[in-house]
Order: C-alpha cells, then sequence, then structure tokens
C-alpha cells in the first residue's frame, strides 16, 4: 500500500478478523479497535502501529477523532530507522505541537542510531550545534574544548576516558540565551554523556555486550533533543547544555585500572573498572553544570545496566536527592506519557564505592558494580554537584534504546525522555 488511512473504534472488530483482533481493513483503509478499557488505549495503538509499519505503506494519515496522545503514540512506534517518517497528522489545533515533538524525536533518534564511524566526539558536537542554530538563531552560542586542552584545563575526566583514541575528546557547551544579555542569569543547565562508542577500555566488553555501545551517546542526544523541543515550544529562558563526548577504546595511552584522577572539585577517584567511565565524564559536565549557578540541573546517561535490570526497557530510571522536585519531574514524565521511575538515592550512596587510595573508586571491583549499582552510580554523581544535590535530577536511561523491534516499539533509539526534559525546563521557576 502507498498510502493508508486510518480510524479509531471502540467497537470490536468483524468476527472475520478473529478474536480480539486489533486491526480491521477495508481497501485502502485500517481501523484500531481500541476495545473497552481506556487505560489501555496507547498500549493498543503502538502495537497497531508496529503490525502496521511492517505492511510497506509510504504514509499514513489520521482520520476521525483523535486525541493529541493517541497520534504521538501512533507515531512513536510506527516510525523506524528504515522508515523515519510518512505521518499525515489531523489538520486541526494539536498538529503544531505534534510536528514539533516528532522534529525533536527524529533528530534524537538518527543521532543515537547512527554508527560510531559516522557520529564520533568532533560530529557529535558539530551535530547538536548545528540542530540547536536551525532552532535558536542568534540565541544560541557555543564552544569547545578538546584533547590536550581538556588536561590542561583541568577536565579530567573525559581526558583521560577518550584519551585512547586517536579521535580526541571533547566538552562542548552551548549557551541559549535568548535575552542576548550577558548576565543574564542561567536558568537551568543540562549535562549529557556522550560517549560514541563504548569498548569498555581495558574492562573490555564481550562482542555482544560491545555490539549495541553506538547508543551510549544517547544521555548527549537526549538532552540535545529536549533543549531542542523547549525551544520551539517558546523557551524563554537562558539554558546552557554540556556534552562530554569521547570514544571509550584502548591503545597504549589509555587510561587504566589503578589510576587516580583528581578533579576540579579536589575529589579524587580510583579507576576500579574502566567500563564505568560514564560517570567519569559526567562528572567534568556536572562541576561545569554547577559553576553556573542554575538553580535546576538535569543530567541524562546510558549509565548503568543496573538500572535496566531494576526498571526494564519500559521505563527510565529517576534519581535525586531533592525529593520535591524528583516529585516534580516524575509528575511531568506520567503527563508527558514517558514512564520513569524512582531508585533510591541518598548522600551515604556517595561512600558504596571506597577506595583505600582515594576518596572514592568509580565503581566497585565485581561485575556491575555490585548490589545497588545505579543508587552507586548516582552517588558518584553527586559529589560533583553543589548545594548537596539540591536542583538536581539524574536521568539513568534505561528505556533509551533496544537492539530489537518489540511488539509496542521499533529497533534503535526510543527518544523517551525528551519531552519530560522539555516540559521541566518550561515549568522551571
Amino acid at each position: 500500500m502507498a498510502h493508508l488511512t486510518l480510524a479509531l473504534s471502540t467497537k470490536p472488530a468483524a468476527a472475520h478478523w478473529g478474536a480480539n483482533a486489533i486491526l480491521s481493513f477495508t481497501d485502502n483503509s485500517a481501523t484500531i479497535h481500541l476495545g473497552d478499557e481506556p487505560t489501555n488505549y496507547l498500549r493498543i495503538i503502538k502495537k497497531a502501529a508496529r503490525i502496521l509499519e511492517g505492511l510497506g505503506n509510504k504514509e499514513v494519515e489520521f482520520q476521525g477523532d483523535w486525541h493529541i496522545e493517541q497520534q504521538w503514540a501512533f507515531a512513536y512506534s510506527y516510525s523506524s530507522v528504515k522508515k523515519p517518517g510518512g505521518i499525515i497528522w489531523l489538520e486541526n489545533t494539536d498538529k503544531a505541537e505534534l510536528e514539533k515533538r516528532f522534529k525533536a524525536l527524529l533528530f534524537t533518534r538518527d543521532i543515537i542510531n547512527r554508527g560510531p564511524n559516522d557520529i564520533h566526539p568532533q560530529t557529535l558536537a558539530s551535530e547538536v550545534i548545528n540542530w540547536l542554530s536551525q532552532i535558536g538563531g542568534e540565541a544560541i552560542s557555543s564552544k569547545v574544548i578538546s584533547g590536550e586542552d581538556l588536561q590542561k584545563q583541568g577536565w579530567t575526566g573525559i581526558y583521560n576516558v577518550g584519551r585512547g583514541s586517536d579521535r580526541p575528546p571533547l566538552l562542548l557547551e552551548v549557551d541559549f540565551n535568548p535575552s542576548g544579555q550577558a548576565d543574564e542569569p542561567v536558568s537551568a543547565a543540562l549535562v549529557g554523556k556522550g560517549i560514541t562508542f563504548d569498548s569498555g577500555g581495558y574492562s573490555i566488553k564481550s562482542s555482544e555486550g560491545m555490539l549495541t555501545m553506538k547508543c551510549d551517546m544517547g544521555g548527549a542526544a537526549t538532552v540535545s533533543g529536549a533543549l531542542g523541543l523547549a525551544m520551539m515550544q517558546g523557551l524563554q529562558k537562558r539554558v546552557k547544555l554540556f556534552l562530554c563526548c569521547a570514544e571509550n577504546l584502548i591503545n597504549g595511552n589509555a587510561f587504566k585500572l589503578g589510576d587516580i584522577l583528581t578533579y576540579k572539585n579536589g575529589t579524587t577517584v580510583e579507576i576500579v573498572n574502566t567500563d564505568a567511565e560514564g560517570r567519569l565524564v559526567l562528572a567534568d559536565g556536572l562541576l561545569a553544570a554547577s559553576a553556573t549557578g542554575a538553580p535546576l540541573i538535569i543530567d541524562a546517561a546510558t549509565l548503568t545496566g543496573a538500572a535496566m535490570v531494576a526498571v526494564g526497557n519500559d521505563y527510565n530510571a529517576l534519581f535525586g536527592l531533592d525529593k520535591k522536585l524528583l516529585q516534580t519531574v516524575l509528575a511531568i514524565a506520567e503527563q508527558e506519557n514517558e514512564p520513569a521511575w524512582p531508585l533510591p538515592l541518598e548522600l551515604w550512596h556517595q561512600e558504596n564505592c571506597p577506595s583505600a587510595y582515594a576518596d572514592t573508586a568509580n565503581s566497585r571491583a565485581q561485575k556491575g558494580g555490585g548490589a545497588g549499582g545505579a543508587s552507586n552510580a548516582a552517588g558518584f554523581l553527586s559529589r560533583f554537584v553543589s548545594n548537596q544535590g539540591q536542583g538536581w535530577i539524574h536521568f539513568d536511561l534505561a528505556s533509551a534504546f533496544n537492539n530489537n523491534a518489540t511488539s509496542y516499539l521499533p529497533a534503535g533509539a526510543s527518544g523517551a525522555g525528551i519531552r519530560t526534559i522539555a516540559r521541566t525546563l518550561l515549568n522551571a521557576d
């Protein structure tokens, strides 16, 4: 089929389509049968989208009465790596908002799904700058600190994680300042993990575990997509974006187990696992974000397998020492239909990766970082934010990427989290 029109119905499909069928067809049109339980509607729509995506349609056009979230649920699950568009929205007041969301979604997914030969630290930074400049124009400025300059300026985490690659690591700072005033206070800072490929370093991953590590810059893509979406939705506050970009590879110059790194705030870190590199680069980004004085700091990262064990691939894990802010962001995630779930974090989690040689180790010297690995990683990060973590939220992006399609999602990047972070920016004081 070249063009398929699509309608919704709460009535069951005719018997010849099969018991409990969720789809029926007439000529070049299809109907999704939602059943009689409204709480299941979005999941049924997503499941129908996955079925329809496999039928070879070039375009799908909504007809009839669709809520904005129903249109979004279909497009979110229908759009795939090989078929990223082909959606014709209803001509109503929801169309403009859906187009903004979809633009941000496609950017985020595309940049995660592309291979590490294509997206490396330099190209990641360039593509983010170009994307945000297209939206923000003169309100966007940026600077890049790269290679040996990172070491000279004290950005030890990014420098050491990336020094085993021929392509130098970098810290990207993007400043969205719509007022144009140099003294405009920064209302929020975003930090993204931009490990464009993660071999694990000397704590090397298996071939199977390394296969999907092009997605390890999912945090950088997510916060960039979220900032772009918030800008399209009318953001008028100053926001700074920090992307911590590196390839975690092995050569004679790569960082090693037993190394001790000293950060700008004086914290010393013993390396007990070179595959726990994300928190090392994020520490620099969080220090840079804290230096802006922003009352809101959000970081996002594909950080731990432990988060995926805890919440699966359908939820993002959220952490915060600021319990009021944590509940606010969880409520926003629910409103935006982006499942998120809180995992434990207290100040004492900082002590769960002890070292005899430094203030802390970067993990525990056991598989997956041991029990509570996701919370311990968040505790490590909390050492590098100001005000004892008040105003800070950490997204561990457990639902950022699936290498294989499911009944509800296409293979590859999901883009989950961009709506939640964008709305949090827009709602911030």
